[in-house]
């Protein structure tokens, strides 16, 4: 068994930094020593972290590869896009598999296995997004929680006709979550009237790629949030994830329904904490096609208003659990292109996979997060909201060596030219971030040092997941 001692680096945790040693067996963490004393192990392989943070491998609890969707596909596969996650300090991803109404939600679970399996270079695992929810469906959910380490269920507040299930269908999704203890995740908005407003902005001649936020408006998505709160609360306090929270009423909702207790939890994701509707969403001004690159749903929100601000302030009192991407690339010079003159057609979502790790560290260079929260949003609070914990999510004896050596010194710029993602455009074209991922463990296996790659397609493994780990 091949043994690696990482040494000289600070290790990152939800509870400090501290100067530490960190011994590898095989696979897994064995040890965590004083700097200096893993000298007097033999060793295979030693990696000098001196003057880098050490950190357990990000976890990224939403990723879409693959998915079809507005006519197209998302355009990273399962290769391509663990890969760029490796690149960014990311060693495990959770992606959705997809049930359209009519499908039976074990063969389209299959479907997604089958494109995964053998193609990833990191660890991943599964949510099942529910298109339909009738009683097959919903004694599907038990047998996933019990039998395939699935646990958490996607609903859609939004999308009639494509995904939207209604409140008799959430309703009856969550009571029998209550009852398998799963979590219920949920994209919040209010997807029947948000068709009306699009509708009337097309009648108006308004196309262009802005008006894809300005027809979804914060309201929209705080009124879906109180809804999904509310039942959750009659299904019996069902576990509830509101996933890429965009907006301050949305947040409002959230805050004040865990102040009373209640088990609500919430993801934001970078976009809406950097980016802005009128700077992106509207990039180029009227009659330019450019907002499109930026279309994703939530949608980027107004710059003149507080969302960003409030965001990060929920990321520091825990309102926000977890930061995670969304990723759902498309590129612009064809897939985008299928919008053009009609702003409900642009395929919505944007590619981050590879830069969630550094776009958040800036959030700590920046002063709006603490180191430790850094890594608790990350990577520790997705693996034990997502039943992975501690497997993932931690650098400690008995986790698995997912480890990534980060370089405070250095700088990031971002570039469609030097992303490993399968896309044409970086929605951060050209910024700079302090810090950089320089070395990445996967299961113990150097995957990328200094920008080189070394993984390989079929390294990563299906994980298991069991229930939350944060249910009151």
């Amino acid at each position: 068994m091949t043994r690696t001692l990482v040494s000289g680096g600070t290790l990152v945790s939800t509870t400090g930094a501290t100067p530490t040693d960190v011994l590898i067996e095989g696979e897994t963490v064995t040890a965590l020593l004083a700097p200096g004393t893993g000298e007097e192990f033999s060793v295979d392989t030693r990696i000098d972290a001196t003057g880098c943070y050490v950190l357990p491998g990000g976890v990224d609890v939403h990723t879409h590869m693959q998915m079809p969707f507005g006519g197209t596909e998302a355009s990273d596969t399962f290769a391509t896009g663990t890969r760029a996650a490796a690149f960014g300090g990311t060693t495990t991803i959770v992606d959705f598999a997809v049930q359209r109404t009519g499908e039976v939600v074990e063969e389209s679970l299959a479907a997604w296995h089958a494109k995964a399996e053998g193609n990833c270079a990191i660890d991943y695992g599964f949510h099942v997004i529910l298109g339909g929810v009738d009683e097959d469906s919903l004694k599907a959910m038990d047998s996933l929680v019990a039998h395939e380490g699935i646990s958490s269920f996607k609903l859609f507040m939004a999308y009639p006709g494509v995904f939207h299930s209604d409140d008799g269908q959430i309703l009856r999704a969550m009571q029998r979550a209550t009852d398998n203890g799963a979590t219920i995740m949920m994209h919040a908005e209010n997807g029947t009237a948000i068709d009306v407003l699009v509708q009337q902005a097309l009648a108006a001649g308004n196309t262009d790629p802005v008006f894809h936020g300005l027809t979804r408006p914060a309201a929209l998505e705080g009124e879906a949030v109180n809804r999904a709160i509310a039942l959750a609360e009659v299904a019996g306090d069902t576990p509830l994830y509101v996933v890429h929270v965009s907006s301050s009423p949305a947040l409002d909702r959230i805050a004040s329904a865990r102040s009373e207790g209640r088990n609500v939890f919430a993801e934001t994701c970078p976009q809406y904490l950097y980016l802005t509707l009128e700077d992106h969403l509207g990039a180029g001004g009227p009659g330019s096609f450019e907002g499109a690159k930026y279309a994703c749903s939530t949608p980027l929100r107004s710059k003149h208003e507080p969302h960003a601000r409030d965001l990060w302030k929920g990321l520091r009192t825990d309102d926000l659990a977890v930061v995670s991407t969304d990723h759902c690339p498309f590129c612009f010079n064809d897939q985008k292109q299928l919008g053009r003159g009609d702003f409900s057609r642009i395929p919505n979502g944007l590619g981050l996979v590879e830069h969630r790790m550094d776009l958040v560290h800036q959030g700590v260079v920046d002063g709006n997060l603490s180191l430790q929260r850094w890594v608790e949003t990350c990577s520790t609070t997705p693996a034990r909201m997502f039943g992975m914990y501690p497997r993932k999510g931690t650098v400690a004896p008995g986790s698995d060596a997912d480890i990534v050596i980060y370089d405070p010194a250095a700088t990031t710029t971002i570039s469609a030219q030097t992303h490993h993602m399968n896309l044409d455009h970086s929605a951060f074209e050209g910024v700079t971030l302090q810090g950089r991922v320089r070395t990445v463990l996967s299961r113990g296996r150097t995957v990328v040092d200094r920008g080189t790659w070394s993984g390989r397609e079929g390294h990563g493994r299906y994980v298991r997941r069991g229930l939350s780990q944060y249910l009151r």
